[in-house]
């Protein structure tokens, strides 16, 4: 069992930045794939970005070139850098861990970014 614990989320004026942290309770060597997705009211949740154990980072087309994920396995973190953000960015976001087969989500933290 993997427990997921996101920080960061908040409100701020388009072109801004935010930091979402995303705390493991195991150590995150042995998490295979951790992702942050987001969603709003009435859509589907949909991948932001995502690393590999080994480093492989993939990103939505939306939001490559801003958005940076990072992990830090000593301190059993995965990161989420947000520049530039844009209106559109607004929304829940999800913290995810893939471990073997499982799939565990934190309980979401809210960016509202504002035109």
């Amino acid at each position: 069992q993997v427990q997921l614990v996101e920080s960061g989320g908040g409100w701020v004026q388009a072109g801004g930045s935010l930091r979402l942290s995303c705390a493991a309770s195991v150590s995150t060597f042995r998490i295979n794939t951790m992702a942050w997705y987001r969603q709003t009211p009435g859509k589907q949740r949909e991948l932001v970005a995502d690393i590999s154990s080994s480093g492989r980072t993939n990103y939505a087309d939306s939001v490559k070139g801003r958005f940076t994920i990072s992990r830090d396995n000593a301190k059993n973190t995965v990161y989420l850098q947000m520049n530039s953000l844009k209106p559109e960015d607004t929304a829940v976001y999800y913290c995810n861990a893939l471990q073997y087969a499982a799939n565990y989500w934190g309980q979401g933290t809210q960016v509202t970014v504002s035109s």
